[in-house]
């Protein structure tokens, strides 16, 4: 696309200037931003910046919930020709030094006094910071920090300076080119320091238009932007497309507030990982479990149905006419009720990504009438490498290449990617950009998959995480965690293997899930770790893992990779610990190396192994949690040869 986003902004405010662009909830009230007003907004801070001395070319930090202002910084850093870096909000100080040094960063634009506490908690090790603005200034009356100041004072200093120079603005955007560098994402380095991902403004709105044209969008979409800002989905999908399509974003108040917004606005367009998926399908059941017998009853008849004949009226495959009657009394009764309660009464396109969702979870939604279908891309690739068409939706595939993709497999397996959306470079490495990116331009996805014969991607795995048993067996970690993820008693699992003789696992629970299941059954507890280490709640995980050996078995490929051995682990893996990384994905090294003393244990035969692990709490103190967990088999089975 050849154009860049402040362009889009002006284009956008020229042809529907007093339509709502952005909608902000604060104090439980829906606040419209107009085109109109977000071009004002964004040209007054544009010209504050300038005042700071932000030149083109330089790089400002952006942390914070989604927000206009948010968005209208961003904007307004791209419409000077600097570079916005969003960071993650809920990111301990710490993880905030390497990307501030490496983008040698000067100044930063945050939310609230939790965001500026931590700059000025690490600022004696990020030297180059000269200012600090902040948007919300609760807290901060009292602060005497050297260039800390409130985003209305740098917005005044703009609005003298742009009342000064009416066109200063337009010509400082004209001067932008698509190939400028449009923004940095860092990656969640789960091996070490994260890289900067460097992306254009073509690159970043070729994929949007392309995703755009995908799926038929136009501005009348609503879009709920929940997720964070600093990772590029949340970028692509709320800011990107936004600016592409012109259709309303709205920000939610609260991370606490997102489902209830969420039926207030009625999505149109809908974007999540799996695990919300699966936490608003387990809030459900827990409902209905709750509910009196009629209702459960005419709940388990109408889902029967539904996921009989659900998926073939999503695909637009002939059913019976009795089906069909007997569905929409289910539509009337059941699923629309059910759709409303979930917040996606007007969902037209839902994705899903980030990892494998459960055939059974992915089924369920489509079966009562949600468009859920899944994407393959990455922070490299700006999102959008494949996408699963309307009627070509499966639960094992990714989809097929979007507009303007080429993929191969390589030798190894690995999936090779050329796109208009690939990243320009890893900022300031360019040996890792040598690494991903060939002389002929293609990507190195380091996914190991393959396309089957209607031209679908399947991903299996990581290529470096895809190993070989002491036996020699395929062992594929991620694939068999995410086999035991799709049962919702289960939140997370680490799989281990490689190079043993068998496969062990790591397993959390799913608190919310679990403790209902207990409460039923009137089974006391006292918390997470107590209700973890139950005999009951062992012999609920023993089946889950023993259904998902069953179903490695009937895989002659990965049938080695069935799970022998497993324990509950006495607390959540928490990103604040370092054992996930900000996108919630399991940092397999550092977990193994942590818990060192209970993978020995698994593979040295013990019943039971006791631990002490140091936590993070939330407020930043530090503690411990102690346990003796207890250690079980699993049944393994014989695979199951297929017929030649």
């Amino acid at each position: 696309m050849q154009t860049t986003f402040p362009r889009l902004l002006l284009r956008n405010a020229e042809r529907h200037p007093s339509a709502p662009a952005m909608r902000e909830k604060e104090y439980g009230i829906w606040q419209a931003f107009s085109w109109s007003q977000m071009l004002e907004l964004v040209e007054t801070l544009a010209c504050g910046l300038h005042q700071v001395g932000l030149k083109r070319g330089e790089h400002l930090v952006v942390i914070g919930a989604n927000r206009p202002w948010l968005y209208a910084t961003m904007l307004a850093a791209q419409s000077v020709g600097a570079i916005p870096v969003p960071l993650y909000q809920d990111a301990a100080a710490v993880e905030c030094v390497y990307p501030l040094n490496n983008a040698e960063v000067r100044i930063c634009v945050v939310e609230n006094q939790e965001q500026v506490d931590k700059l000025i908690e690490v600022r004696a090790q990020c030297p180059a910071i000269t200012h600090i603005y902040y948007d919300d200034p609760r807290g901060l009356r009292h602060y005497t920090e050297v260039g800390l100041a409130s985003l209305a004072e740098l917005m005044a200093a703009g609005r003298v300076f742009a009342d000064e120079h009416s066109q200063w603005f337009r010509m400082e955007v004209e001067q932008g080119c698509p190939d400028d560098v449009a923004a940095m994402f860092f990656t969640s380095g789960t091996t070490g320091n994260p890289k900067g991902v460097v992306h254009t403004h073509f690159t970043l709105l070729d994929r949007a238009a392309a995703g755009a044209e995908f799926d038929k969008l136009c501005d009348r979409e609503e879009v709920l932007a929940y997720l964070p800002p600093a990772w590029i989905g949340q970028n692509i999908f709320s800011y990107a497309q936004w600016l592409c399509c012109g259709y309303v974003v709205n920000c939610p108040e609260s991370a606490g507030t997102v489902h209830i917004d969420l039926k207030e606005i009625g999505p149109t367009y809908y974007f999540a990982p799996p695990r919300i998926f699966e936490a608003l399908l387990t809030s459900v059941m827990i409902r209905m479990e709750d509910g009196g017998a009629f209702k459960r009853k005419m709940f388990e008849a109408a889902m029967n149905l539904a996921r009989r004949v659900g998926p073939s009226l999503m695909d637009g495959t002939s059913v019976r006419a009795v089906d069909r009657l007997k569905y929409a009394l289910g539509n009337l009764f059941v699923y629309g009720p059910l759709r409303n309660a979930l917040g996606f009464a007007r969902v037209r396109v839902a994705y899903t990504a980030g990892e494998a969702i459960g055939p059974d979870l992915f089924a369920f939604y489509r079966s009562i009438g949600i468009n859920l279908k899944q994407l393959y891309g990455s922070t490299e690739t700006a999102v959008f490498v494949c996408l699963q068409p309307d009627n070509q939706v499966l639960a094992d595939t990714v989809g097929i290449p979007v507009r303007g993709v080429e993929l191969k497999v390589a030798e190894n397996g690995e999936i090779m990617v050329k796109s208009a959306g690939l990243l320009k470079e890893y900022y300031k490495n360019p040996q890792a950009t040598a690494e991903v990116l060939t002389a002929d331009g293609w990507y190195h996805t380091s996914d190991a998959g393959f396309i089957d014969n209607q031209g679908h991607l399947k991903i299996i795995d990581r290529v470096k995480d895809v190993g070989r048993l002491a036996g020699g067996a395929m062992f594929a970690p991620k694939y068999v965690e995410n086999k035991l993820k799709f049962f919702p008693h289960i939140k997370e699992a680490v799989a281990l293997g490689d190079r043993r003789e068998k496969v062990c696992a790591l397993i959390n629970i799913d608190f919310d899930a679990v403790g209902n299941w207990a409460e039923r059954r009137n089974l006391p507890y006292a918390g997470y770790t107590d209700l973890a280490q139950k005999p009951e709640v062992y012999e609920l995980i023993r089946d889950c893992v023993e259904k998902v050996n069953a179903d490695l078995a009937a895989d002659a490929l990965l049938a080695g990779s069935q799970i022998s051995r497993f324990l509950v682990l006495h607390k959540e893996l928490d990103a604040d610990d370092g054992e996930l990384t900000r996108t919630n994905k399991v940092r397999r090294g550092f977990i193994a190396e942590k818990y060192a003393v209970l993978v020995d244990a698994l593979y040295a035969g013990r019943t039971e192994q006791y631990i002490e692990t140091q936590v993070k709490f939330e407020d930043g103190r530090t503690g411990s949690v102690s346990a003796t967990l207890r250690i079980v088999d699993a049944k393994t089975f014989t695979t199951v040869k297929t017929a030649a």
